[in-house]
C-alpha cells in the first residue's frame, strides 16, 4: 500500500510499531514492528487470528494499552489536515491534554460489544451529546439536538425518542448505531472499528457493514476496520492488512490479496473461511433417521407481566410460539435467526434452564425410559441432565477462573459422585487427550490458555459424564475462521465414537451448513422452515430464510453483495 498510489498524503501513518506487555518476569512483544498507511476515504481491514495483535494495534494508536501495556518504539504520525505538519501520536503523553483532544475529537473507535461502552444509567442521547460538550465544540442543547441527528444519519427510527431511551431498551444492533453515532459526534476524520460485528447475526452485520460504507464514502473518513472474518474484509475493505504473532505478514489491495495470496498463513485464513462458507460442499452427509432421541411438541414460553412503580405493567407477547420438531439418535439439527429469535431461550427450555409454559419435551433416555422433561421434578431433572450437556457462546466466561482445568473438568463427575481422587484425575486426563489438549495441563487455570484451547477445555467438562445429546449454543461464534473450523472438525471426529447427537444453535450459516444434517429457521418464537440443510441454503421457500441467505458475507471482492463500493 504505498502512498504513491494515492492523490492525498495518508491521514495516520505508522511506523516500526512496537507495542509490549510486561507480565512478570516474561515480555509479551504483542506488536511488533508494525508499519502501514491509512489514507482519507479508504477502509483498511486488520485481519488475523485471536491473539495476532489486531486489537492492540489500533488500541496503540489511542494510547489505551494502559500498564502492563506500553509502546516502546516507532511512529504514529497524524495529519489533521493534508497540508498540516503530522503530529507523532506516540510521543504524545497518554493522560496529557494533547491526547484527550484527538480521541474522539479527531480519531474515534467503536467497539466490539456496545454494552461495555455504553453506561447503563444515562440515556442514548446524552451519551453522544457527551463528548461534543467536553471538548468544548457545542452547550449542552445544542450537542443533545446533535444527538438526534447522528441518530438519525446511523438510520435508528424516531431519533427523538430514541435518544431518550437508556442501552438496555436497544437491541443489539441498535446499540452498535448508537455507538458508531458517538464516534462519528465530533467529526472525527478517523474511525476505528474493532470487531464491530463479530457479536451480530447476519442481517445486522450487513446493515452495519452497509452503515459504515455509506458514513465512509459521504463524509470521508479513514476506516481502519478489524476483524477476523474473511468475508467481512472481502465486502468492505479497500485494503487489508494481515498480522500474525503481532507482525505483519502481508499488506495489499483486497482483490489482489484474494486473488494472490503470499503468505502460508494468509492462504490458510483463505481457505478457512472458504472450507465454511455457503460455497463450499457441506461437512456431513443426510444421515438415515436412528430412533427419536427428542420430539418437541408445542412448546410455548411466556415470560410473566412486569410492571414497577415508574412503568405501567405490560403484557409482553411469548417468547416461544408452538415450537415443534424432533432429534434422531446420531442427527445434528441447527437453529438458525437472528438475534431475538428465540434461539438460546429455546435450548434453555430443552436442558430446563427456563421453564416452558406449555408444550413437551420427550426425551428418549440410554435404558430406552422415555420422559418428559417440561414435567420433570428436580430429582429426576438432575438425573436427566448427566445425559444432556450444553456448551455455551463464552468459554471464558464459563469456566471459574478460580478452579484449576482439573477441577472446571472434574467437577460434573464429583458432584455426581461418579469418580474422586486418582480415578477422577485419570478421567481429566483422558478428556483432555479426547479433545486433542496434552492431559498434564489441569493443574494450570483457564486464563493461561487461548481462546480455541479454553473451548475445548469447555468441550471435555460437557462430555465428563458421557452424555447423548449436546446442545451448542453458539458455541464457535466468539473464535475466529481457523479456531472455528478445528473445534467443528473436533466435535465431528468425537460424535460417532461417542455416539453423540447435537442440537446446534448459531447465526452463522456458513456453520450450520457445515455441521449440520437438518436446519430449522427460527423468527419471533417460531420455526418458520425446517428442512435437510442443504434444501433449506440452496432452496429456501420462506422470505425470511431467503433473507438470511443474502445477507450472509462473501468471501469473495468480486462479488459485493452487501455494500456498494
Amino acid at each position: 500500500m504505498d502512498t504513491d498510489q494515492h492523490d492525498t498524503p495518508p491521514v495516520l501513518e505508522v511506523r516500526g510499531l512496537s507495542t509490549h506487555f510486561l507480565l512478570r518476569a516474561m515480555t509479551l512483544k504483542a506488536v511488533d514492528d508494525v508499519s502501514f498507511t491509512l489514507h482519507p476515504g479508504r477502509i483498511l481491514c486488520i485481519v488475523g487470528e485471536s491473539g495476532s495483535g489486531k486489537s492492540i494495534t489500533a488500541r496503540s494508536l489511542l494510547q489505551i494499552v494502559s500498564p502492563p501495556g506500553r509502546i516502546v518504539a516507532g511512529q504514529v504520525l497524524y495529519r489533521a489536515t493534508p497540508d498540516a505538519a503530522p503530529v507523532d501520536i506516540a510521543q504524545l503523553p497518554a493522560r496529557g491534554p494533547a491526547m484527550r483532544a484527538l480521541r474522539g475529537h479527531d480519531i474515534a473507535m467503536v467497539f466490539q460489544e456496545p454494552m461495555t461502552s455504553l453506561s447503563p444509567i444515562h440515556k442514548i442521547g446524552w451519551q453522544i451529546a457527551e463528548g461534543l460538550v467536553a471538548h468544548g465544540m457545542m452547550t449542552r442543547k445544542q450537542a443533545l439536538a446533535r444527538a438526534v441527528d447522528l441518530l438519525r444519519q446511523v438510520e435508528i427510527p424516531n431519533p427523538e425518542q430514541a435518544a431518550e431511551k437508556f442501552p438496555f431498551e436497544f437491541s443489539g444492533g441498535m446499540r452498535q448505531r448508537a455507538m458508531i453515532a458517538m464516534a462519528l459526534a465530533c467529526n472525527p476524520r478517523v474511525l476505528i472499528a474493532d470487531e464491530p460485528t463479530t457479536a451480530l447475526d447476519v442481517t445486522t452485520q450487513a446493515e452495519i457493514l452497509r452503515l459504515i460504507r455509506r458514513l465512509q464514502v459521504e463524509q470521508g473518513l479513514a476506516v481502519l476496520f478489524i476483524t477476523h472474518d474473511m468475508g467481512v474484509v472481502a465486502q468492505i475493505a479497500d485494503d487489508v492488512l494481515v498480522m500474525y504473532h503481532g507482525r505483519v505478514v502481508e499488506a495489499a489491495p483486497v482483490s489482489d490479496l484474494f486473488a494472490n495470496p503470499r503468505h502460508s498463513y494468509t492462504i490458510r485464513l483463505l481457505e478457512a473461511a472458504q472450507k465454511l462458507g455457503m460455497a463450499a460442499p457441506p461437512a456431513r452427509a443426510a444421515v438415515q433417521p436412528g430412533p427419536r432421541l427428542l420430539e418437541v411438541r408445542d412448546v410455548m414460553l411466556t415470560y410473566p407481566a412486569q410492571g414497577s412503580l415508574f412503568r405501567k405493567t405490560v403484557q409482553p407477547a411469548p417468547t416461544l410460539q408452538g415450537i415443534s420438531f424432533d432429534l434422531h439418535e446420531g442427527e445434528n439439527l441447527g437453529i438458525v435467526g437472528e438475534s431475538g429469535s428465540g434461539k438460546t431461550t429455546l435450548g434453555n427450555c430443552i436442558i430446563r434452564v427456563l421453564q416452558p409454559s406449555a408444550g413437551s419435551i420427550r426425551y428418549t433416555r440410554r435404558d430406552g425410559t422415555v420422559e418428559d422433561l417440561a414435567a420433570l421434578d428436580r430429582d429426576a431433572l438432575r438425573a436427566a441432565r448427566r445425559e444432556i450437556r450444553m456448551i455455551v457462546q463464552d468459554p471464558f466466561a464459563s469456566l471459574n477462573p478460580r478452579m484449576t482445568v482439573e477441577q472446571c473438568i472434574g467437577e460434573p463427575l464429583l458432584v455426581n459422585g461418579i469418580l474422586q481422587g486418582q480415578a477422577l484425575r485419570d478421567r481429566v486426563a483422558q478428556l483432555l487427550t479426547m479433545v486433542g489438549l496434552p492431559g498434564d495441563i489441569g493443574s494450570r487455570y483457564p486464563h493461561a490458555f487461548s481462546g480455541g484451547q479454553r473451548q475445548r477445555i469447555v468441550i471435555a467438562r460437557a462430555l465428563a459424564l458421557d452424555p447423548r445429546l449436546i446442545i451448542a449454543d453458539e458455541a464457535t461464534s466468539a473464535l475466529d475462521v481457523t479456531l472455528r473450523g478445528q473445534i467443528l472438525d473436533l466435535l465431528l471426529e468425537l460424535q460417532p465414537r461417542l455416539g453423540l447427537s447435537f442440537l446446534f444453535i448459531s447465526h452463522d450459516l456458513g456453520v450450520i451448513r457445515y455441521f449440520c444434517n437438518r436446519v430449522a429457521v427460527m423468527h419471533r418464537g417460531r420455526i418458520v422452515e425446517i428442512g435437510p440443510t442443504e434444501q433449506i441454503c440452496t432452496a429456501p421457500r420462506e422470505a425470511y430464510t431467503q433473507r438470511l441467505l443474502a445477507a450472509v458475507p462473501e468471501a469473495t471482492p468480486q462479488r459485493r453483495t452487501l455494500v456498494s463500493v
